[in-house]
């Protein structure tokens, strides 16, 4: 079996439904901020730590200031929540992709994550969109910040990062506000997984691959 698709088969257990529906500050301890995010029990969060898609940048008094797929939100102690969950996330560009597979029945579309470019390879067995820590890092993104998870994998069980990607663009079609995991292992292509492709209808016919954006 090869690699990615022992990858995307461990991966199918991290995948946490849609990220935080809203948000409140319940207090502050130093640079900390104790957060409630989507209802569920308090958390504490250091600047720079991400969990369920939202990153604590910066305390100062009694506020906060979060990250939440780009969009940055300021919250004070005992205010009402905020909505930041993902909701109708913007998309913009084509309505349709149409891809054609290669002579091993793959579709290797290239594309950008964050307005970089790299090789993806639609994968629908991955719930989210996979790259190395070495594609990472060729693009800038600061995974490091992201929120740790365990995987296992061919090499048996290592340490990934799940972030949050402001933006993919396949042909002309971007998305934002994509769930994403890094991983240690190297890996020939980025997988395009259903993070990305459940914004869209997929219909193949023969060795095309249709992509329909939902609205």
């Amino acid at each position: 079996m090869h690699t990615h698709r022992l990858l995307a088969i461990a991966l199918l257990a991290l995948s946490h439904g849609a990220w935080a529906q809203s948000v409140a500050l319940s207090g502050v301890a130093g640079p900390k901020a104790l957060l409630i995010i989507d209802g569920a029990a308090p958390r504490f969060l250091s600047p720079g730590q991400t969990h369920q898609g939202v990153t604590l940048l910066g305390t100062q008094g009694e506020s906060a200031t979060l990250s939440v797929g780009g969009q940055r939100q300021t919250l004070q102690v005992g205010e009402a929540p905020v909505s930041v969950g993902r909701g109708a996330a913007p998309t913009a560009g084509a309505a349709r992709i149409v891809l054609t597979a290669d002579a091993r029945g793959h579709f290797l579309p290239s594309g950008q994550i964050n307005g970089r470019e790299v090789q993806f390879m639609v994968d629908t067995g991955a719930s989210q969109v996979v790259l190395s820590e070495a594609d990472a890092r060729r693009i800038n993104l600061p995974f490091e910040q992201g929120q740790p998870v365990q995987v296992s994998t061919a090499n048996g069980r290592a340490t990934g990062y799940r972030v949050q990607l402001s933006r993919v663009r396949v042909g002309d079609a971007q998305v934002y506000d994509v769930a994403a995991i890094v991983l240690p292992q190297p890996m020939p292509y980025v997988l395009l997984g259903n993070s990305f492709l459940t914004r869209f209808q997929m219909q193949r016919t023969n060795d095309q691959l249709t992509l329909e954006r939902r609205f």
